[in-house]
């Protein structure tokens, strides 16, 4: 068995985060015919609560940490949890992109445990007041720079994602990653400040979509043809296929429910499952049992959280996507100030999206990056939800789907010397066709920049001739 070494998540400050999972994996691996040693298992002790410590540290410091293991095949597994799982893909990518200042290690197999792969919606919040006193409590700084990362929309994770989508698939190079996160928070732990402890969709601390590396890069952008309305047309570019599995009843953390603290069978026996996968055909078997369970799951979708003395408080567990949206033109300069409307049907009017598509808004102040999480069920269309305890009583009525999807953008500047002008997508593209259900889309709309030639003239009048309020003229084409 090749050398498993365990990655921890953001601010931890004592080992006993990684509760029963190592053993259990120990006792587990053996009766699977998989011998384990606890000589194979390490347990890192990294830290992510100073403020002055960064994702590069974080990954130069790993880098040393392994080569310390003096391993003799030069190999290892990894088994993460929440920002335990970007820590260890940064290093990957700094091991590809800068291989004359890392080690050679080879990483076979990477399990994340509920992995904040495309952040998480609590990051912006932790730097805030209630996080900051949370962290004083504790004796230990917020750690500001790697939550700057974990930030909803930040350059940094964006552009890891990005470069794993438009990269190689990594079973190409005999590296096999995948991703196993709860499907609902644990209700013990909601915060009545913070509702984003309890929201459907996530394990209470990282959305399913956000941890699901499965995902796409949109980009609406112009056809080439100049008029009053610009035309984006939609490009889309999917990721590698990366092995993906819901583990019902897991939450981000705690004994009773936590995916890794708690070592439940199920969390166990998936992992055992990945670390039995040793070529790209096995690997695509597993995508694909991972795949079918999830739709299980996904279909079993009513939760009746207990209330006391009260009826129980309902939940439909409808799959979610996340949508980062990115606004600029093709100088690169954001628009954070442009409007973005989505349309729905025919007639591409706002009016028809369905009722309760999007569910939540967040912007990232640093990079105008917005990102929306949406109700993937209720866009797609979706059959009466019946009560679990009486078959003739409806949750839900039957949703009907008001695609095609389509998008309005209204800049701020739609005249001057240069400027904007209103953009649509085109009729053609349904951009329901970019969203994926428990997964993340990054959406780059870019618009035209419109420049006349007033901007810059030549003359051959030598006498002097006022020009501080210069006449646009025509589009430079």
């Amino acid at each position: 068995m090749t050398t498993l070494v365990f990655v921890h998540g953001w601010s931890v400050t004592n080992t006993s985060t990684y509760g029963q999972l190592p053993r259990q994996l120990q006792q587990q691996a053996a009766a699977a015919g998989m011998p384990l040693t606890l000589a194979d298992i390490w347990l890192s002790e990294y830290v992510s609560f100073d403020d002055a410590v960064t994702m590069a540290d974080l990954v130069r410091a790993f880098d040393h940490a392994l080569r310390d293991l003096h391993l003799l095949d030069a190999s290892i597994a990894c088994i993460t949890h929440s920002t335990g799982g970007p820590v260890v893909r940064e290093w990957l990518r700094a091991q590809r992109d800068k291989p004359g200042s890392h080690s050679t290690i080879k990483l076979s197999h990477l399990v994340m445990l509920a992995p904040a792969n495309y952040s998480s919606a609590l990051a912006q919040l932790g730097k805030g007041t209630l996080g900051k006193l949370k962290s004083w409590w504790n004796g230990v700084e917020p750690g500001q720079r790697i939550l700057d990362w974990l930030a909803l929309g930040s350059d940094a994770s964006l552009s890891l994602n990005l470069d794993y989508i438009h990269g190689a698939d990594p079973t190409s190079a005999g590296q096999y990653l995948f991703v196993l996160t709860g499907d609902r928070p644990d209700r013990a732990f909601y915060d009545h400040l913070n509702s984003y402890t309890g929201e459907d969709g996530s394990d209470g601390v990282v959305r399913i979509a956000a941890a699901n590396l499965n995902a796409r890069h949109a980009v609406l952008a112009s056809d080439g043809k100049v008029a009053t309305l610009d035309t984006l047309a939609l490009n889309l570019q999917r990721g590698p296929r990366c092995a993906f599995k819901l583990i019902a009843g897991a939450s981000h953390s705690g004994d009773d429910h936590g995916i890794m603290a708690s070592a439940a069978p199920a969390t166990v026996n998936a992992i055992l499952r990945c670390l039995q996968v040793h070529s790209a055909a096995t690997y695509a078997a597993l995508c694909t049992a991972f795949e079918q369970e999830n739709d299980a799951r996904d279909a079993d979708k009513v939760e009746l959280e207990p209330a006391g003395p009260f009826a129980p408080r309902v939940h439909i567990h409808d799959p979610r996507s996340l949508l980062i949206l990115r606004l600029s033109d093709e100088a690169g300069e954001p628009l954070p100030e442009a409007g973005f409307l989505f349309t729905a049907g025919p007639q591409a009017s706002p009016d028809l999206m369905p009722d309760g598509f999007i569910i939540d808004r967040q912007a990232n102040t640093k990079t105008h990056a917005v990102s929306l999480y949406l109700n993937h069920k209720l866009l797609a269309g979706d059959d009466r939800v019946a009560d679990p305890r009486n078959s003739r009583k409806t949750l839900r009525a039957a949703v009907a789907s008001h695609r095609p999807y389509g998008a309005r953008v209204q800049p701020a500047d739609l005249a001057g010397l240069v400027h904007h002008a209103l953009a649509q997508s085109a009729p053609a593209d349904d951009l329901f066709n970019m969203l994926g259900a428990h997964q993340t889309t990054v959406l780059d709309v870019v618009l035209p920049r419109h420049v006349h030639e007033g901007v810059f003239r030549l003359t051959r009048d030598l006498a002097p001739h006022d020009f501080h309020n210069p006449v646009p003229g025509p589009l430079i084409s």
